[in-house]
């Protein structure tokens, strides 16, 4: 038997240190994981976490352009932690979460605000603000045994132009790694390939065409991307 048309490429992330390549499944991202973005974006208590997601063809790899998108007239940068699984479980414990890692990567989360706010306020999904084209930019991803799990004084720091927008320690997430990993596995079975984009710190703003924009989180390549037309 033959497709119809070819069956799109696999989408693959450069691993630091080694020629092999990750190959990703899916895409999960937390909400509202720092206290003040959460206030930021009209919240103010510790709820339990949510999730969106993206298709995994909106992943795309540091280092290149990404255009600015079209049906936005304000489209924001999110710097997170993501989290690379490499292993497979459903109900994991949490003291158990972290055996599924098997690295970190620093991401942005790009979002088409003035789209998710208007989808937010009429109780509709956030798809159109967050799921399309070039929507997740990874850095390259470290081994969790060269990054470590250790997360208290590590920071987290954005800068567009060479300005810091966001800065944070991730040690301030409202609910961890372990955490996340162990709740989002309850609504269905973690695999290999799958990412976590872990949420963002306060301080989140609007890009231009012409605008680069940096990640550095410490013990982590730093992921870089310049928005064009």
């Amino acid at each position: 038997m033959s497709t119809l048309w070819p069956a799109p490429e696999p989408v693959l992330m450069p691993i630091d240190g080694t020629e092999e390549l990750f190959p990703v499944r899916r895409i999960y991202c937390v909400g509202r994981n720092y206290v003040a973005h959460a206030r930021e974006m009209g919240s103010d208590e510790r709820e339990p976490p949510f999730f969106f997601t993206k298709f995994a063809d909106t992943a795309l790899p540091s280092g290149g352009s990404i255009a600015y998108p079209p049906r936005t007239g304000n489209f924001h940068y999110e710097g997170e932690l993501v989290i690379a699984v490499g292993g497979r479980a459903s109900g994991v414990a949490v003291e158990d979460a972290l055996d599924l890692v098997y690295g970190y990567a620093a991401g942005l989360d790009m979002t088409r605000r003035d789209l998710q706010l208007e989808a937010r306020d009429k109780g509709r999904p956030w798809d159109t603000g967050k799921n399309f084209s070039e929507a997740a930019i990874v850095g390259l991803i470290r081994p969790k045994a060269e990054f470590g799990d250790g997360f208290d004084g590590k920071t987290l720091r954005l800068s567009v132009n060479g300005q810091t927008k966001q800065e944070t320690d991730l040690g301030l997430m409202i609910w961890s790694c372990a955490e996340i990993i162990a709740e989002l596995s309850t609504y269905d079975e973690l695999n290999p390939g799958d990412l976590i984009f872990t949420g963002t710190p306060e301080g989140v703003g609007a890009v231009e065409q012409g605008d680069s924009i940096e990640l550095m989180i410490d013990g982590l390549p730093t992921c870089r991307v310049a928005v064009v037309k």
